[in-house]
C-alpha cells in the first residue's frame, strides 16, 4: 500500500505490565517499571511518525530474505552493533542465531504458503535487534524493525526462545503493509490477533505439525520456570494461559459474551484479540490438516484482498473472510466452516 501508520506492539501488554510493576518483589517491580517506561516512549516515536509520515523503503529487490541482525549491548540505542548479516555462518551467541532462524522461518512461510515476498510483499529486508536495555520484558515491531528483550529472569526468559514470538511481531509489519489496522479497539484487537494467528502458523509450519496436534499457545517457553502459566495467550482455551499470584489471571475471553470494554491497552487490544483468535483456532481444526493451507489462506486473502477499512470491527472481519473462503474454494466445506467459527464466538458473519 501506498501510505501506513507504524504503531508500536509489544508481545507483553500493558496491563500485564503494570500488575508486574506492582509486584512485591522489588526486582520483578523495577524490571516492569523500567519496560513500561521505555515502551512508553516508542509509542510516542511512532505518533510522532504518524504526524511527520514515515519514510519509504526503498531497496534492490534481491530473492530471498534479507535480515540484519544487530546487539544493542543492554542499552537503549537501535540498531544497535551489526553482528550477522545474510547468509553469514552462525555466531557464539544462541540469541542472534534464534532471532535469526525465527525471521527466516516467518519469511519462508510467507513465501512458501502464499507467494508474499517478506512483510511487504516486495522483498522488504527483516532487521532485528537483540540484547534491548536492561532486564527489559517485551519484544516489539515499532514500524520499521525487530526489538528484542532478555527478560529479566524472574517472570520473562529470553523473548527470542519462542519462534512464534518472532513471527507475531514479524506479523505486525504484515498487517502495516496490508490491511494496516487501527491500533485501538476492535482494529486494533484484529491487529494483535492477526499476529497471533500468523505466529502461531510459523511455529505450526516450523514443527510441521497439523492442527490438532498444535499447542495453539502464543509464547509457550518465555515464562520462567516459576510463574504459574504456560505462555502470554491461548487461541485454543482463551483466559487460561496463566493464573499467578504476581501475573495475575489471564483476562482473554473465547466469545463476545465476554468482551471486554475498557479504556486500558488502547481499548483491550491484547485482551479482546482472544475472540478472533478462538475463531481462527475453530476453523483451523474444524477443516483439520496444516492450518495454514486453508485456514490461513483465507485469513491471508482477507488481510491482502484491500476491501478492509483501517477501522473494521470484529464483524466486519468475519463477513470478509466469509468472501474470501467463496472466492477462493467456493459455497462448499470451507464457507460453512467459516461462518460456523464466528457464530461459536457471537461474531455475525453475513
Amino acid at each position: 500500500m501506498d501510505s501506513f501508520t507504524p504503531v508500536f506492539c509489544g508481545i507483553v501488554p500493558p496491563h500485564l505490565l503494570d500488575k508486574l510493576a506492582r509486584a512485591g518483589d522489588p526486582a520483578v517491580a523495577a524490571a516492569a517499571r523500567r519496560t513500561l517506561v521505555a515502551d512508553a516512549a516508542h509509542r510516542t516515536d511512532r505518533r510522532l511518525t504518524t504526524v511527520i509520515g514515515a519514510p519509504a523503503p526503498s531497496q534492490e529487490v534481491v530473492p530471498g530474505p534479507q535480515r540484519t541482525l544487530y546487539d544493542a549491548g543492554n542499552t537503549t540505542a537501535l540498531p544497535g552493533t551489526k553482528v550477522r548479516s545474510e547468509g553469514d555462518e552462525p555466531v557464539q551467541d544462541a540469541t542472534v542465531n534464534r532471532a535469526y532462524a525465527g525471521l527466516g522461518a516467518t519469511f519462508d512461510l510467507l513465501m512458501t504458503a502464499y507467494g508474499h515476498d517478506s512483510i511487504d510483499g516486495a522483498g522488504l529486508p527483516l532487521d532485528a535487534t537483540v540484547h534491548y536495555d536492561e532486564k527489559y520484558g517485551n519484544a516489539f515491531w515499532n514500524g520499521e524493525q525487530m526489538v528484542f528483550g532478555d527478560g529479566d529472569g524472574e517472570i520473562f526468559l529470553d523473548f527470542t526462545g519462542p519462534v512464534d514470538v518472532i513471527a507475531h511481531e514479524l506479523a505486525h509489519g504484515f498487517t502495516q503493509y496490508s490491511a494496516n489496522f487501527t491500533y485501538f479497539g476492535q482494529p486494533g484487537a484484529l491487529n494483535e490477533s492477526v499476529s497471533d494467528v500468523f505466529g502461531s502458523l510459523v511455529k505450526q509450519y516450523t514443527l510441521d505439525q497439523s492442527a490438532d496436534r498444535a499447542d495453539w499457545l502464543i509464547g509457550a517457553g518465555l515464562l520462567a520456570p516459576g510463574v504459574s502459566g504456560v505462555a502470554l495467550r491461548s487461541m485454543k482455551a482463551p483466559g487460561t494461559a496463566y493464573d499467578d499470584d504476581v501475573l495475575g489471571k489471564d483476562p482473554q475471553p473465547a466469545t463476545m459474551a465476554d468482551y471486554v470494554r475498557t479504556g486500558r491497552d488502547n481499548g483491550g487490544v491484547h485482551i479482546n484479540s482472544g475472540i478472533p483468535n478462538h475463531a481462527f483456532y475453530l476453523l483451523a481444526t474444524q477443516l483439520g490438516g496444516k492450518a495454514w493451507e486453508r485456514a490461513g489462506q483465507i485469513w491471508y486473502d482477507t488481510m491482502t484482498s484491500g476491501k478492509l477499512q483501517v477501522d473494521a470491527s470484529f464483524a466486519d472481519f468475519a463477513r470478509e473472510t466469509v468472501e474470501a473462503a467463496t472466492a477462493r474454494y467456493g459455497s462448499g466445506e470451507e464457507r460453512e466452516a467459516v461462518v460456523k467459527s464466528w457464530s461459536r464466538v457471537g461474531v455475525p458473519a453475513n
